[in-house]
């Protein structure tokens, strides 16, 4: 009896709507999939996409090729028939509609970019990166040989995790060891250049 009811719904449509309702439908389904590969860790975006949203989040380089994805094209076209049969269904004319239901998908894809883009910064990568010591005031662990003349270490706090480093200062003098020290710059990507704190 349903069945016959939706059949007799869907013969009543016209055209405008139908288009609407199968692209609503169909894309809302891929979208749910969508989101339920996420949850549970597998992907539905094609390796083959002309360009994926997170190969371009950590440049930071506006909107680019980001926004050419299955995942963001899922999105759009999901937002682009809800709001064409709300619209529609609220009398407004076929070109509005168009316009609006287009707007929509754009919003919802700039929405997904944007929330990509910051979902990346918060991602917290395991390597330590040196880069991070600068400025940053530490305590030596070995003395500091004055004038660059040897390489001492020391204990800092970097990324959340306490290492222990090479350092070298160009300080007049030794820096003792439990003495407090700033970091001034970096050596060859791997020695601290430190000075001695007041």
């Amino acid at each position: 009896m349903e069945l016959l009811d939706i059949s007799s719904w869907w013969r009543s449509l016209d055209v405008f709507d139908k288009i609407f309702w199968s692209i609503a439908i169909c894309f809302s389904i891929l979208f749910i999939i969508q989101l339920l590969f996420s949850a549970f860790g597998g992907d539905a975006d094609d390796p083959s996409a002309i360009g994926s949203a997170d190969e371009y989040i950590g440049d930071d380089i506006g909107i680019g090729h980001q926004f050419f994805t299955v995942k963001n094209l899922i999105a759009f076209f999901t937002m682009f028939g809800w709001v064409g049969l709300a619209a529609h269904s609220a009398g407004v004319n076929k070109g509005v509609t168009i316009l609006l239901a287009i707007a929509a998908g754009l919003a919802m894809v700039i929405i997904m970019v944007f929330l990509l883009r910051n979902v990346n910064k918060l991602r917290h990568s395991g390597t330590m990166q040196i880069q991070n010591a600068l400025n940053k005031v530490c305590e030596t662990y070995l003395f500091i040989p004055p004038k660059r003349n040897g390489l001492g270490k020391v204990h800092i706090r970097i990324q959340g995790s306490l290492h222990e480093l090479e350092a070298m200062t160009d300080d007049e003098i030794q820096i003792p060891t439990g003495k407090i020290v700033k970091v001034t710059g970096i050596l060859n990507d791997q020695i601290l250049l430190v000075t001695a704190t007041i």
